[in-house]
């Protein structure tokens, strides 16, 4: 059932909606109109930012993704992954990523334990 639900929340976005792939320590607004949650989140680290980003991109059509700026001096190796993912890798500040996290439609929540393994994606069309 979770898996089922999991796959209907992906195929429920549309072209320039955004979904969210955090790490585990991202705060994630909540109530009313705030994003839906996918919390994989079960032990620190498992399962990593990079497997669960990986999968999400091979089930969606990405036009567009943001980070933090903060992730070059602090997060090497999630930046270096982030960059060769996405050319044209927008970064803002993390207050300001934070702040947009509230207009994402879904948040998947990873157990990754390093600070800035945050990407929001823009979805873009397969044609």
């Amino acid at each position: 059932m979770a898996e089922f639900q999991r796959s209907w929340l992906l195929a429920q976005l549309g072209h320039t909606d955004h979904v969210v792939v955090c790490d585990s320590g991202l705060p994630i607004p909540h109530g009313c109109g705030g994003p839906r949650v996918v919390d994989l989140s079960l032990v620190a680290g498992q399962p990593p930012f990079a497997a669960v980003l990986g999968a999400v991109l091979d089930e969606l059509t990405i036009e567009g993704a943001v980070a933090a700026c903060e992730v070059r001096d602090e997060n090497l190796r999630i930046a270096e992954f982030l960059n060769r993912r996405f050319d044209g890798l927008e970064l803002v500040p993390h207050e300001e990523l934070k702040e947009r996290v509230q207009d994402a439609r879904l948040v998947v929540r990873t157990g990754e334990a390093t600070p800035y393994a945050n990407v929001i994606l823009r979805c873009g069309v397969p044609f």
